[in-house]
């Protein structure tokens, strides 16, 4: 018995030396986690960039890179974390697609919601910020679609059907 323990202490001791000293990886990887920007807090050189969760995030950037709508807040919030109505609207900010980005041009929380209003002119109402991807792709196939050629608002609440409205703006190229 004593033997058979003992040779059992020796396997689980091998076996333990093997992994510790040939098998594990000895490497340590660095792993940088890039926020997924939607917004800026203010402009110019004060500008605060703002992460598609709400995370107020303080590090400069070159506002040439980057096109990002402002938010209308005066100041990020202290404890660096947007709440209610202005994380709803960094929430939708983030999930527009990289081809519409350089088409927005701000964002605000009104009467339906949170509305984005385009560089040409044209809202977007999509009321919470809830299914942004899918009411996005909505915009993005209303906008894309030749028969539409003037409207003032696209209304995304329902995004399976989006609503158009109006004639007072041209759609972007």
């Amino acid at each position: 018995m004593r033997r058979l323990l003992a040779a059992a202490v020796i396997v689980v001791v091998a076996a333990t030396a093997i992994y510790w000293f040939v098998v594990r990886d000895k490497t340590v990887a660095a792993t940088v986690a890039v926020p997924h920007l939607a917004a800026q807090i203010g402009e110019s050189e004060d500008a605060v960039l703002v992460a598609s969760n709400g995370e107020v995030i303080r590090w400069g950037y070159e506002p040439d890179h980057i096109h990002l709508p402002v938010l209308p807040l005066d100041e990020p919030p202290k404890g660096g974390q947007l709440k209610g109505t202005a994380l709803e609207q960094a929430e939708v900010l983030g999930a527009v697609p990289p081809a519409l980005r350089r088409y927005l041009a701000s964002s605000r929380y009104g009467e339906s919601g949170v509305d984005v209003e385009l560089t040409s002119g044209i809202e977007l109402r999509f009321g919470d910020s809830s299914r942004a991807e899918e009411k996005w792709r909505a915009a993005a196939a209303v906008l894309a679609d030749p028969a539409v050629t003037t409207l003032s608002y696209v209304d995304l609440h329902a995004p399976s059907h989006p609503a158009v409205g109006g004639e007072e703006h041209t759609l972007p190229e």
